[in-house]
Order: structure tokens, then sequence, then C-alpha cells
């Protein structure tokens, strides 16, 4: 693969119960150095931020969406591929090869691979699952400001015992994915 222009891609917030689903893409620059980049999931919040705003001056990269309302619409499976195919289409820079994190790519995306545990094994796939995370983890401490009594500052939207407790008591807001099962179960009560 010498010369060949690879992208990584990956996304966050799939097991979430409210906010959107968001993919990155990645292509590094030449001169970045490749020892930062590991699985986000291994990094801490702190350095996690640190990583990203290094990894962003180096490289190229995207940014996709997919709503809470188009999650319910089409599923998280979709919605997903739907976030990284967005993804994708904003980059600049134009790869020979996407290598995608996971089992599934995108149909749109003709010359993509998926590779297993791609954000533990391949660097651009890392660096794209740092970014995502991060604009991520700030997209919903940004909406937890709103909505203080779910602590998305702390739990960015995962179903921790603090959120289903607020979810319980407070009810769903317009960001909590309404076809996943705690949520649906809270509101058909």
């Amino acid at each position: 693969m010498q010369n060949k222009i690879l992208a990584g891609i990956d996304e966050v917030g799939r097991g979430c119960l409210a906010g959107p689903v968001i993919s990155c893409v990645v292509i590094l620059k030449k001169n970045i150095n490749r020892k930062f980049l590991k699985d986000s999931k291994q990094i801490s919040f702190k350095n996690r931020v640190k990583i990203a705003k290094y990894i962003k001056k180096n490289s190229w990269y995207a940014i996709g969406l997919a709503s809470v309302n188009e999650i319910d619409k089409y599923n998280i499976f979709n919605a997903t591929l739907l976030s990284m195919e967005r993804a994708a289409k904003k980059l600049k820079k134009k790869p020979h090869l996407f290598l995608v994190d996971g089992t599934h790519a995108p149909k749109k995306l003709k010359n993509s691979k998926t590779v297993i545990k791609g954000d533990q094994k391949i660097k651009c796939i890392s660096a794209a699952s740092i970014v995502a995370k991060v604009y991520r983890d700030f997209y919903m401490i940004k909406l937890g400001n709103k909505f203080p009594k779910y602590k998305w500052h702390k739990n960015f939207g995962y179903g921790t015992s603090q959120h289903l407790n607020a979810l319980k008591k407070f009810g769903a807001t317009s960001y909590h994915r309404k076809s996943y099962k705690p949520v649906y179960n809270i509101l058909s009560k």
C-alpha cells in the first residue's frame, strides 16, 4: 500500500440513549507522530482532547452526523452508515481506499475495506476514533448544559444508572432515542 492515500473511518455513540451518532474520517499527513494514535477508549478524556487537536492539525478530516430522528427512523445500524457516508463526502482530499472500523461499510463507498477492531490496529482509524469521540463528547457536554438533570457532561448519553434514574424521574427529552428499549419502556408507561 506504499504511496496509496488511506482514510480511516470510525464512529462513536452507537450504544448511547441520547444524542446523535458521529463518524469521522481521517487521512494522516506523513509528518504526524503515530505513537499517540490508539483506540480512543484507551486514552483519558484530557489526553484525548489534546491528541484530537494534534490530529486535526496534521491530517485531513471530516465529521459526519446522523441525528436522533434518523436513528429512530432508520435504526442505529443504517444511521451509523449514513453518518460515515456524510463524513466521507465532506472530506476535501480523496483517498484511494477507505478503511472502515467494524464489519460494514456504507454501500456508496465503493473503494472501502472493513477492518474488525481497526481502531486498535490501523493508525488512521485510531485517529478517526479519537476525533469522533472528542467531537461527540463536547457535543453532549454542550447539550447537557440545557438538560443538567441527565448528567450528560459525565455519561455522554450512555445508559448509566444516573442517566436511567433521571429518565425515570423526568422523562425523555427530544434528544433521547425513542426506539431504544430503556427510553421506549419509560415513554410507554
